[in-house]
C-alpha cells in the first residue's frame, strides 16, 4: 500500500490532500474542524507539517486550515501557505 504520510509521536499522519502545484511544488493540506483544532494530537500534525515544509528547501508547502482562521477563509489560508 502506498500513500503520503508524515511521522508524528503517535504514528503516521496521513494528510487530507496532497497536490502538485503548477510550479512543481508539493502542497499538503490538512483540514480541521474547529471542535478538534485545539487537541494536542491535531496541533502536532500542524507542527510536523510546517517543519516538513520548512526543511524542504522551498519544494513543499503545508496548510493546516480551518473553515475560518483569523478572519481568513480556506482559500485565503491556502494562498498564504503557498505564497
Amino acid at each position: 500500500m502506498a500513500g503520503f504520510w508524515l511521522p508524528t509521536s503517535f504514528g503516521r499522519f496521513y494528510p487530507d490532500f496532497v497536490c502538485e502545484l503548477t510550479d512543481g511544488r508539493i502542497l499538503v493540506v490538512e483540514y480541521k474542524g474547529a471542535q478538534i483544532a485545539s487537541m494536542p494530537k491535531e496541533i502536532e500534525k500542524g507542527e510536523v507539517g510546517r517543519l516538513w515544509a520548512a526543511r524542504s528547501g522551498g519544494r513543499c508547502a503545508f496548510a493546516w486550515v480551518l473553515k475560518d482562521r483569523g478572519g481568513l477563509n480556506v482559500t485565503q489560508q491556502i494562498d498564504a501557505a503557498t505564497a
